[in-house]
């Protein structure tokens, strides 16, 4: 049984996980978009949302915690410049998965993984300005009253 143990080890000793995990993260700040299997894919978002959260507040604590997990000057840097700006005002979920089939190889359930604020596809779409599509009610009771002169009108006679 496994209660209360939410880590997904990944099949990897925990040196190996957190060096995956680090690297993948690496490549997510530098693309904003990789391909990955869906088990990686969840393990990373439950990985970088923290440190993304973490590079809102931009100081040298925040700055050597985010390095003591990356490891990579150049990731900080887009991380705490670019990144930080675009997700200034989310209060959370910066990461977006999106499952994509399975591997030729194996089988194994594909995914890709981006960051929200960068995919423009999206954002164009949710700011096109457009008004949103009303539900109709398909009721009869609604279609009766308008087409029946109510008594509070004024009569023609």
């Amino acid at each position: 049984m496994r209660h209360g143990k939410k880590v997904n080890h990944l099949s990897r000793t925990k040196s190996h996980r957190e060096a995956l995990l680090s690297n993948l993260s690496n490549s997510l700040i530098q693309h904003k978009r990789i391909f990955t299997t869906l088990a990686k894919a969840k393990a990373l978002r439950i990985f970088i949302e923290p440190l993304l959260t973490k590079a809102k507040t931009d100081d040298l604590n925040s700055r050597r915690v985010v390095f003591s997990y990356l490891r990579n000057k150049d990731s900080i840097s887009e991380l705490f410049n670019v990144i930080s700006e675009k997700i200034a005002n989310r209060p959370g979920g910066y990461t977006r998965i999106l499952k994509t089939g399975h591997r030729f190889g194996d089988n194994a359930a594909m995914a890709m993984i981006e960051l929200v604020d960068f995919n423009e596809i999206f954002i164009t779409k949710s700011k096109t300005g457009a008004p949103a599509k009303t539900k109709t009610r398909r009721s009869r009771t609604k279609a009766k009253s308008d087409t029946t002169p109510s008594s509070d009108a004024p009569s023609a006679e």
